[in-house]
């Protein structure tokens, strides 16, 4: 199942005003992310930082003469972490390296009116997540020997 755009997250988010309504929109949603595979549930997809298990898969698309794609995949054992690792997924899934860097989800937290209502640890999940992925993007940029 592909991932949702990401305008259309912020559409649905824009017209849900009740932060009660927000956080079980957020529980849906991650029970819409593709579950990953077993065997992706290992250390070296697993994201350092987050108080819950949270896994992102990077795969990477080289393009000649241009900044490769990197697409995501990814999962989480807690609900509310899952909604939010597909926020995440969507905002930079499928965009160059370089578009990656020159993204900020945090500032899209900010739109979608989370920021404010996610603990300190979940807080720093995300950005641990977005760390993560913009790590991948750096490393995809590198020349491969």
């Amino acid at each position: 199942m592909p991932l949702p755009d990401i305008d259309d997250l912020i559409d649905n988010f824009s017209l849900i005003e009740d932060w009660e309504e927000r956080y079980r929109y957020v529980i849906e949603l991650g029970k819409e992310l593709e579950p990953l595979p077993e065997s992706a549930h290992n250390e070296h997809n697993k994201v350092r930082g987050c108080a819950s298990q949270v896994w992102v898969e990077t795969r990477v698309e080289p393009r000649s003469g241009q900044s490769p794609l990197l697409f995501f995949r990814g999962d989480s054992d807690a609900h509310i972490v899952k909604g939010l690792v597909l926020i995440v997924l969507a905002y930079y899934s499928g965009r160059s390296a370089d578009d990656i860097l020159n993204r900020n989800a945090l500032d899209l937290f900010e739109t979608l009116g989370l920021s404010a209502h996610l603990t300190p640890q979940r807080s720093n999940g995300v950005r641990a997540m977005i760390e993560r992925i913009r790590a991948d993007a750096k490393t995809a940029l590198r020349p491969q020997d």
